[in-house]
């Protein structure tokens, strides 16, 4: 997982990378295949809410699955 610095601190980092692990441990794991994934943050998603952040990545698992 690849989460930018971007003038935020190490708690802001961290914690952004536990939301990202949890929606895919929890939400997605079970809908895809047993891929290694590779997850590279925006700058956007230190300011978006973890609802937000679900949404993108079903929205993403959604493209990649061809739903």
């Amino acid at each position: 997982m690849i989460v930018p610095k971007h003038r935020e601190t190490g708690v802001d980092r961290n914690r952004l990378r536990r939301q990202i692990r949890e929606l895919l441990r929890r939400d997605l794991q079970p809908l895809l295949p047993s891929w290694d994934l590779l997850v590279r943050a925006r700058r956007e998603a230190y300011d978006a809410t973890f609802s937000e952040l679900r949404s993108e990545l079903h929205d993403w698992a959604d493209d990649v699955l061809g739903r």
